[in-house]
């Protein structure tokens, strides 16, 4: 078994590289999921931070791209700076690159990787097709574009809970002759996120309680993302997206606009166009990873939101998550039991 000291402090890893001669002999396999906006906190990443020179070193070089001191925003917040689109973006993909770094010095390496919404850019940073650096500074776009595309307080975005996809797309069909209102996420059996503009997300809010929806739980995204809003912002993220330098990738990445397997570079490239004013079809995408014959999902970032839902579409798969030190060791302990 592997002591939680092996993985503290610089995380001396010479026990860990033994791992992978027998974890790939063996089933199931890894899958890597990355969380996306809603997930991020202040207070973030700091542990790994203040233990580790190579994470320290990840939040220097996204704030030398930034221009800002990422570190501590994401240490110190204000929350209601760390909880706008442009700033929340590149600080939950560095927090988790630097958590999947740690992970990827015990030579533990996935199947497939997927990301929801965000997320699917550090997972593309995972599967070798995009440099962390170029990451960054993709992100920051992204959330700037789409920042741009909505003005302060014309979005709404809430997580819908009780209700099926169907009767989901059906109260928003109705509430739409109040503005632009669409399922944004179909997250996992009865849990549906709806975004667009306030006045019909409010009136789809009401009209989903009306038909049992038991909870309605306002998100912490300063946009309504995945809807036909994001348009002119996927418009303006495209020319960027066929500029930043991207390979192939070295394992599949399970999308979230089509929950297919993508490697070729081109594929990438559309898919991330696409998904900017598409639904996020999550509950698809680990239904997919499953079909693959992968039966351990391991959460890399903040927060357990993934593993969440994960649990309510396929309670049978295996969950681990690292956003720490502790959380690192615990499954790296798990992996190797």
């Amino acid at each position: 078994m592997i002591s939680r000291n092996t993985v503290r402090g610089d995380f001396s890893v010479d026990k860990l590289r033994a791992i992978p001669s027998y974890l790939y002999a063996m089933k199931p396999l890894l899958a890597w999921i990355f969380p996306g906006q809603g997930s991020q906190a202040v207070g973030m990443g700091q542990a790994f931070y203040d233990e580790d020179a190579e994470a320290r070193a990840l939040f220097t070089e996204a704030g030398q791209v930034l221009g800002y001191d990422l570190a501590r925003l994401c240490f110190e917040g204000p929350p209601e700076q760390l909880n706008l689109t442009e700033y929340t973006q590149p600080a939950l993909l560095t927090v988790s690159v630097t958590a999947l770094r740690m992970l990827q010095r015990t030579g533990l390496r996935p199947a497939a990787v997927a990301g929801h919404s965000l997320g699917e850019y550090t997972a593309l940073v995972a599967a070798g097709g995009l440099k962390f650096a170029d990451a960054v500074a993709l992100v920051r776009t992204r959330g700037r574009f789409m920042q741009e595309a909505v003005e302060d307080g014309r979005g709404l975005v809430c997580a819908l809970l009780g209700l099926d996809g169907p009767a989901v797309a059906e109260v928003c069909q109705e509430a739409s002759a109040l503005g632009i209102v669409s399922p944004a996420n179909f997250n996992a059996p009865y849990q549906v996120v709806i975004a667009g503009e306030k006045p019909a997300v409010e009136e789809a809010v009401r009209l989903a309680k009306a038909k049992g929806c038991r909870k309605v739980i306002p998100l912490a995204v300063s946009v309504p993302v995945h809807t036909r809003l994001m348009a002119p912002a996927a418009e303006r993220l495209a020319a960027e997206v066929m500029r930043v330098p991207l390979q192939d990738l070295e394992v599949p990445l399970i999308n979230n606009a089509e929950a297919k397997p993508l490697q070729k570079a081109a594929d990438v490239r559309a898919s991330l166009i696409k998904q900017l004013a598409s639904s996020v079809l999550w509950e698809d995408s680990v239904r997919v990873i499953q079909n693959m014959g992968i039966h351990t999902l391991v959460e890399i970032g903040p927060g357990r939101v993934l593993s969440g839902l994960a649990k309510r579409i396929a309670p049978e798969l295996r969950l681990l998550n690292v956003q720490d030190q502790a959380s690192l060791s615990s499954t790296v302990e798990a992996l190797a039991a």
